[in-house]
């Protein structure tokens, strides 16, 4: 991933140009690789660039043969090479950039382009062959990648898009995320929704509402979901996966392994077979050819990285998956007020005051530090599996089929402003960019369709087994899916695929939470707390940790248009959930354990 910013409808886009770049420059350390920057007569495009796919010749912005397309994406198109290779007419590409073939898309499907994309992405693009020039953006359809849109009321005509708030938030005095599965047209001034799934339901609440009824099918969930991880491996670069030890990073962790060493052996044959014909005298090895080898040959397994407080349940947890799975395992211990430092350079990165991603997001950017300084570009990550199955604990109070499956499928509709925002800004941080198989468009088609009844769980005295003995737990199709491999080797030890679920900030020890909590009790006075609804009426923070986040995000940002951005997730009172996002206050954490709530 990269980051982009782009300006429609400037006056004089030639003397705003320097201005820009400043305002790219500050969200360099998505694109650390290089910089570049397109003006047009009515725009102003800047990219900054991390590259993973077509190294040497992948620079944006990315220009059409004939000068009149302008192009700068940041994301990822896996199926670029389908795509190429489907187009009804000849194109010259210039590059090797998987993002390029979005160029004579848009000659072909103009808009429609969107849907055929298989990735996670947010682009703009110039079209200076129609006059006035036009311009569309639109970003992929669950938000793994972030966009925010903007204008401001002394330049009536010019429309902002960046990559993060903080490009654009000294320009704009409106501020929007841009809505995921969207596209917009300045012809018409238009944002329109491309992404129109089936278990998309625009009347979610109402009684015509769609419930899935369609059985659980254990070997295409597994076959989908190794599909979601093989297309994920596309990168020039050296990658690993982020290993919590729970359920959902171990079987991408798991998969990636098992595609890490098929393509190892690949390799290795193409190798042995060169060689061999260089013995025999039919070919000649050159240094090139002999640095290849040596490079292939120090990345040859996988690499896991974890992270957590000292002998906390994810480390130990991780370091059993890894070592099962063979990774090169990279683990790493933070201490509370390791953490309590980074909180608010976490915020700045983030830009939200939402309590849960603060907590879960810090660890992440501190193992994210920790990977790009070993020149690791790319990792593979979990998120997304506990909102499809309705993994998180306090799923097990829904009342009814109708219910579980509406509450997953707001939750997958939100993810842009949680879990998928955290791991794109507490990654891309550092320059690392994360990949997300669970929100593959493919996948996520079998597993939203199915009955929700097969994913509803009980735990305690009620929970109910299968034939096998397995346990009807959070996630059980998901789990029983990878029970048994066609191979008859186990995909992951039974302590790991039938681990009960740890939420990420709960995971890296239970003190983290805990040592905020504190942290914010001592800075944050009852007085203080008593009057939050006099400074901030919207979203008014209930606990001191709230309030001291809040207070962090407004040194940082201290705009009402800066506020309107974020996004507090408030748990579901309806449900019983406690005010606090602790998986651990949810009664059957504990009791799970034998344990006193």
């Amino acid at each position: 991933m990269c980051g982009i910013l782009a300006v429609h409808g400037l006056e004089n886009p030639g003397a705003d140009r320097a201005r820009l770049i400043a305002c790219s420059k500050k969200i360099r350390h998505r694109g650390p690789d290089w910089s570049g920057c397109y003006v047009g007569n009515q725009a102003v495009l800047v990219h900054e660039r991390l590259a993973i796919v077509g190294v040497d010749t992948g620079a944006q912005p990315l220009v059409s043969t004939d000068g009149k397309i302008t192009l700068a994406v940041n994301g990822e198109i896996y199926n670029h090479m389908k795509l190429k290779a489907g187009l009804k007419k000849p194109y010259q590409f210039k590059t090797h950039s998987d993002c390029e073939v979005i160029i004579p898309l848009y000659l072909e499907h103009d808009k429609g382009l969107c849907d055929l994309l298989d990735g996670m992405f947010s682009f703009v693009l110039l079209d200076e062959s129609v006059s006035p020039s036009r311009i569309i953006a639109a970003r992929d359809p669950i938000g793994i990648t972030t966009l925010y849109q903007g204008w401001d009321s002394k330049r009536p005509g010019a429309t902002f898009f960046a990559s993060e708030l903080k490009a654009i938030i000294d320009e704009c005095d409106k501020i929007i995320s841009f809505p995921p599965g969207h596209v917009y047209d300045s012809q018409d001034q238009s944002t329109v929704r491309y992404f129109q799934p089936s278990w998309w339901d625009g009347d979610l609440e109402g009684p015509s509402a769609v419930i899935p009824t369609k059985p659980a099918d254990l070997k295409l969930l597994r076959e989908s979901l190794e599909a979601a991880v093989r297309k994920r491996l596309m990168s020039e670069v050296p990658y690993g996966v982020l290993l919590s030890g729970g359920l959902d990073s171990s079987l991408i962790a798991a998969i990636a392994a098992r595609e890490t060493e098929k393509v190892a052996q690949a390799q290795a044959e193409a190798r042995r077979k060169k060689l061999l014909d260089a013995k025999n005298g039919s070919v000649s090895l050159s240094l090139d050819d002999i640095n290849e080898y040596a490079t292939i040959a120090s990345w040859p397994q996988l690499h896991s990285f974890s992270i957590g407080l000292e002998n906390s349940p994810d480390l130990l947890a991780a370091r059993k998956a890894a070592d099962f799975l063979s990774t090169v395992h990279h683990e790493y211990v933070f201490t509370v007020q390791e953490g309590l430092d980074a909180i608010p350079d976490v915020i700045y990165h983030l830009e939200t005051y939402d309590v849960t991603t603060v907590r879960a997001s810090t660890p992440m950017y501190l193992l994210a530090r920790k990977i790009k300084a070993m020149g690791v570009k790319m990792v593979l990550s979990g998120e997304g599996s506990d909102e499809i199955f309705g993994g998180y604990l306090y799923f097990h109070a829904a009342p009814d089929p109708r219910s579980f499956h509406q509450e997953c499928v707001r939750r997958v509709k939100n993810l842009h402003t949680s879990d998928c925002l955290r791991a794109n800004k507490s990654t891309m941080a550092w320059g690392l960019e994360a990949r997300v198989p669970f929100l593959d468009k493919a996948f996520l088609e079998i597993s939203m369709n199915i009955d929700p009844k097969e994913k509803m769980f009980n735990k305690g005295a009620l929970q109910e087994t299968d034939p096998d003995g397995r346990p009807k737990m959070e996630k059980y199709i998901l789990r029983k899916a990878f029970d048994c491999a066609p191979d008859g080797k186990p995909y992951l030890p039974d302590s790991i695929l039938w681990r009960q679920k740890e939420q990420f900030s709960d995971g890296v020890g239970y003190s983290w939470i805990d040592g905020i909590k504190d942290h914010a009790a001592s800075v944050v006075s009852d007085e203080a707390l008593a009057k939050s609804a006099e400074r901030w009426p919207r979203d008014t923070p209930d606990t001191k940790e709230a309030y001291y986040i809040r207070e962090l995000f407004d040194g940082l940002f201290p705009t009402e248009t800066a506020a309107e951005t974020a996004v507090r997730w408030i748990p579901r009172g309806d449900w019983g959930c406690a005010s606090d996002p602790s998986g651990r206050s949810v009664s059957i954490h504990n009791a799970a354990y034998g344990t006193t709530p």
